[in-house]
């Protein structure tokens, strides 16, 4: 592979602090950085030590001292409401001064945390940046979570406040935040100050004497400027899961972050100043914090900031219109997202709806695209689908196939090359660097590049073991999967997704992908189940396209044998369930590991992060039921 792919990734590799000392040119700096690089206490790095600076300035202030503060900045996009809001930079800068006064006002300070508790609503954004104006660092909690799970994120952020809102809306359901949220606060050992709550009409909250109504205060709030930090000062504390129940603080700096997402706008994304970028996730993931909110700002473009589904609020067409009144590039989703249309609107009808003639590129990311679903979002939109690979921790893309930098040969399965700054190494089980072709797990070599967590928030000794301690002098991610001869990735799945079959070790990912090329499905999940006589054993678990109605034998038989001539009878593949529906955070991430844990008969709890109970509740009893049964 030669051209400006290779340049740039080679310079990344030979020369990291000339590589992004000139990346961190795009950034406005109160000091300039001393140190590019630090990395005298590994597997700690500091990025662009000594630099001093303030992400909000960078992400609305310094557009509007260019010139730029007539442009919009903000989009809400909400069809579950059916409001449209803009905000142009300048409008946005003010709405965020004032908020980050209301914070000042209730005694918030730099360093000091703040949780936010918020539905997919303008205010999010505004309140995250006004944190970061402030120097607070910020972490958002995805409105609707359960009380014993916000009580768990209080205790460990300590925050100085809350921010929330009187209720969120999940698709067709209204869900009341004020009561899970004071719930919350009962169950917490730490005081956490003041609860500001933005009042929605859908469902008014009941105040208590520690609530500040939003617009109230907002009304009286003196703006703000912003407070210069350390570039290895937290910008923010993002919670995702963990194997011991206390969730994880995926703990980001300022400067690193700044820098890698900005470079990432062009280079990955090829959206630049003034350009339009529809990201369908949710603020309360790193998706949307890094490609709603921070990103897109960084650069002068354009964010959509959606409050919707993609099927259901109210069709499966909403997505092309929001590119059609947008003039939206680039959008960004979940494999999930585009599952989920595709099984509602199998020949994209709505398509013709729209004109959806701005969007460029459709990127796709969060979890494994199924070829089946790149080949038909191809096929269907005419533009490149570009799959890629990252994850919370690292906070911006591991594999990209980089369109504004050089676009490549685009294949089904892969996310495509490595992103420059990321040195990725497959390992086997002893720690050997395996030739390409061969599957083991997914490492970086440390340094990790700038805008990667810079550790677990309050616990440093978490981070070694969870990420650095399997493979000395590498970050582990969790994945397994190959670099081919040309350089692509293929991420085959979680690490924990690998099955033993009497002693063969299969990935379940190879077998889902078999099940998602039949024509009759249109979502698939396999899991490894204990077997007295082979270890595991694979279950396949499918849904059928709307309107497909199938003899469950006979779809049954075909699948087996499909799995049978792809992968090889090895993987003992011999049991599909047709489902309703699979079980899947808010994110759309398959509950692969509760589904394996219930038919193994464990009792399973319902994960806080779920988007619906009920689909879990009915699929219990198939899962109880055991193979073949």
């Amino acid at each position: 592979m030669s051209g400006e792919y290779r340049r740039a990734y080679d310079r990344s590799m030979t020369d990291p602090d000339g590589f992004w000392r000139e990346a961190a040119v795009l950034i406005d700096w109160y000091r300039e950085p001393e140190t590019i690089m630090d990395t005298s206490a590994l597997p700690f790095s500091r990025w662009f030590a000594g630099g001093e600076l303030n992400t909000c300035h960078n992400a609305l202030d310094r557009h509007v001292e260019a010139g730029r503060g007539d442009q919009v900045a903000l989009i809400h996009d909400s069809p579950v409401t059916d409001d449209r809001q803009r905000f142009t930079y300048r409008e946005l800068r003010d709405e965020v001064a004032r908020f980050a006064g209301v914070l000042r006002s209730v005694g918030v300070d730099k360093g000091d945390r703040v949780i936010i508790y918020m539905p997919m609503v303008p205010q999010a954004a505004i309140a995250m940046l006004a944190c970061a104006r402030l120097g607070a660092i910020h972490s958002v909690v995805f409105g609707g979570f359960a009380a014993r799970e916000l009580a768990v994120r209080i205790d460990d952020a300590q925050p100085s406040a809350i921010v929330s809102a009187s209720c969120g809306i999940e698709g067709k359901r209204v869900i009341e935040y004020k009561p899970l949220l004071d719930k919350a606060i009962e169950l917490s050992s730490h005081d956490p100050g003041r609860s500001i709550v933005l009042q929605r009409p859908q469902a008014e909250a009941t105040m208590t004497e520690r609530d500040l109504d939003w617009a109230e205060a907002m009304r009286d709030a003196e703006p703000v400027e912003c407070v210069p930090v350390a570039a290895t000062d937290p910008l923010y504390v993002l919670y995702t899961s963990g194997t011991t129940g206390k969730p994880k603080g995926v703990q980001r700096d300022n400067g690193g972050h700044a820098v890698a997402l900005r470079w990432s706008m062009e280079n990955v994304y090829d959206v630049g100043p003034g350009e339009v970028m529809f990201t369908a996730s949710d603020v309360g993931w790193v998706v949307g914090h890094s490609y709603i909110v921070y990103a897109p700002l960084l650069t002068g473009a354009t964010t959509v900031l959606y409050e919707g589904k993609p099927v259901g609020t109210p069709d499966a067409g909403q997505f092309w219109r929001v590119v059609q009144e947008h003039r939206v590039k680039a959008l960004f989703t979940a494999p999930t997202a585009f599952r989920g249309i595709k099984k509602e609107d199998p020949e994209a009808s709505y398509l013709e709806q729209y004109d959806i003639s701005s969007l460029e590129t459709l990127f796709l990311a969060g979890e494994r695209l199924d070829p089946e679903t790149w080949t038909w979002a191809s096929e269907k939109l005419g533009i490149p689908v570009v799959d890629h690979w990252w994850q919370t921790e690292t906070g911006w893309p591991i594999a990209a196939n980089l369109r504004g930098l050089e676009p490549m040969e685009l294949k089904a399965g892969s996310p495509s090359v490595i992103v420059p700054g990321y040195q990725v190494e497959i390992l086997d089980v002893d720690g050997t660097v395996l030739p390409h072709g061969e599957e083991g797990a997914i490492t970086i070599k440390l340094p990790l590049p700038p805008g990667c967590l810079q550790t677990l928030w309050n616990d440093d000794e978490r981070f070694r073991e969870s990420y650095m301690s399997r493979y000395e002098g590498y970050y582990l991610t969790g994945d397994g999967g190959y670099l081919d001869e040309d350089g692509y990735l293929y991420v085959m799945g979680r690490t924990d997704d690998v099955i033993n079959v009497a002693g063969h070790r299969l990935s379940t990912g190879s077998m889902e992908e078999v099940l998602s090329n039949h024509p009759d499905v249109a979502e698939c999940a396999v899991i490894g189940v204990h077997d007295a006589m082979k270890g595991q054993v694979p279950r396949g678990f499918v849904v059928l396209k709307a309107g497909v109605e199938r003899e469950e034998s006979e779809l049954s038989a075909e699948l087996v044998r499909m799995v049978r001539d792809e992968v090889g009878a090895v993987a003992s593949f011999k049991d599909v369930a047709v489902v309703p529906a699979l079980p899947k955070t808010r994110s759309g991430k398959v509950l692969r590991k509760t589904m394996r844990g219930i038919a193994d008969g464990a009792d399973e709890a319902v994960p806080s992060t779920i988007d619906d109970a009920s689909v879990l509740d009915t699929l219990r009893p198939v899962l109880q039921k055991g193979p073949g049964a």
